[in-house]
């Protein structure tokens, strides 16, 4: 193996990434921090799917106890029944009276029915004072003057105390929680109408090439379909964003110059694909490289070396290399984890960036031998399973060239091969970036088959 010794059994990527690499994470989480901006979230009627995903501003306290016990004797005025009352009760308002020690049978049959009326009006049973306990009507003989009871209740049977599940001043949610239905329906049930949430960023997604026409058109000589917006925008949506894709962009520069300029004026974001190598018809890098605000870099990476990144009047520009594996892999690496600062979310699940993205990082064992490119760190799309002993092994997902998207649909992770690496032997254990699942995939994607 033509690496450092302590290769094997890694368990985190170890080489320090080039400078330039470096540069873009710095800049863009910057940038993305400095984005980052809040909202109230109106939880009501008119709540969308463009509202979940968002992330709280501040850490919300309970005001008040859930579940909230009422007091039908103090909401209806009547008089308390001594604590020592026994804790089955007849709805006969005689006995009711005898049981719990009142004068008349007419204040027993008021307490009754002001329990009764605040149970249609709450949709809960409400307790007199001095009961602890009750029965379900299945354990009963179903009477309506009296009631045999042939099962002996458990004291404190199916009552819910009032703040066990949250008390005043404990926590309901942190700072950064994504909102969720669970989440959702835990503010509103602790009468939070209006939350602080940190708005989903917008972003703008455009692929350039006049040789591009929009997925479903019939080819003509020298034309291609537009795959890298439509899968540039997908992944965003995934990342949390509101998304616009803008098809049809020609290597025309004025054209491109015009659409992003009017972009800028109404997005948080700004992703390019293609455009960006040394060809005469790259238009991004010729139209942009006029401005000082964007750098070009070349990094020492595999898929994905040309890169370009800077801020133009506040808002972040990542431009993206236009081959589609290259595009996808490098917006996991440098866009995800800003998309995900400018959400009020940490850059990654485990802390940040190049080193540590934005999906998380696990440690697999390669299955075979594979070969990597000198002097690059490369990211091979792998897929993973778990042998017999729970460990994760990495199995290569097909075509790992840079236009070999079957490769990428299919894998479950991005294995990580340092710099230095030639030659990976089988068995060797290395990190993989995993990669985002869609919702009907299982654990690493069983469903995908």
């Amino acid at each position: 193996m033509k690496s450092t010794p302590t290769l094997p059994g890694m368990t985190r990527i170890a080489s320090t990434p080039s400078p330039a690499a470096q540069r873009i994470c710095v800049r863009s989480n910057s940038a993305a921090r400095a984005r980052v901006d809040s909202s109230a979230l109106a939880i009501g009627p008119g709540l969308g799917r463009s509202d979940e995903a968002r992330a709280l501003v501040r850490t919300l306290l309970g005001t008040s106890s859930l579940p909230v016990v009422v007091d039908a004797d103090g909401l209806f005025g009547l008089e308390p029944a001594p604590r020592d009352a026994p804790t089955i009760l007849t709805p006969h308002a005689g006995e009711l009276a005898r049981l719990l020690e009142v004068e008349s049978a007419w204040v027993a049959a008021h307490r009754l029915e002001a329990a009764a009326r605040a149970a249609e009006r709450f949709g809960a049973v409400v307790l007199l004072k001095g009961a602890d306990t009750i029965v379900q009507l299945e354990w009963t003989d179903g009477g309506i003057e009296t009631v045999r009871i042939n099962q002996a209740p458990r004291r404190g049977l199916h009552i819910r105390r009032a703040g066990e599940d949250i008390a005043p001043g404990n926590l309901v949610l942190a700072a950064g929680t994504v909102l969720g239905a669970a989440q959702i329906g835990l503010l509103a049930a602790v009468n939070v109408a209006r939350p602080a949430v940190h708005p989903r960023p917008r972003v703008a997604v455009l692929s350039t090439g006049s040789e591009l026409v929009e997925v479903g058109t019939p080819l003509g000589p020298g034309q291609i379909v537009d795959s890298n917006s439509h899968a540039i925008a997908a992944a965003a949506h995934e990342a949390g964003a509101l998304v616009r894709r803008v098809d049809g962009v020609s290597d025309d520069p004025d054209e491109f110059g015009a659409t992003f300029d009017e972009l800028l004026r109404s997005t948080d974001v700004v992703i390019t694909t293609g455009g960006i190598s040394v060809g005469a018809r790259d238009v991004v890098k010729q139209v942009l490289s006029k401005s000082d605000e964007i750098r070009f870099e070349r990094i020492a990476m595999q898929p994905g070396k040309p890169q370009g990144f800077g801020v133009v009047g506040g808002v972040p520009v990542f431009t993206l290399p236009g081959n589609p594996v290259s595009a996808l892999v490098s917006f996991e690496l440098f866009v995800r984890p800003a998309l995900r600062r400018m959400r009020g979310l940490p850059a990654s699940p485990e802390g940040a960036s190049w080193q540590r993205p934005a999906t998380g990082t696990v440690t697999v064992r390669v299955s075979e031998t594979m070969q990597s490119a000198a002097g690059r760190r490369t990211f091979p799309r792998v897929r993973l399973e778990r042998d017999d002993t729970g460990e994760l092994v990495a199995t290569s997902a097909g075509g790992q060239g840079a236009h070999q998207m079957s490769g990428l649909a299919s894998a479950h992770a991005l294995l990580v091969v340092p710099e230095e690496v030639t030659e990976v032997p089988a068995g060797t254990k290395l990190p993989a970036v995993l990669l985002p699942e869609p919702e009907w995939a299982g654990p690493f994607g069983e469903a995908r088959g």
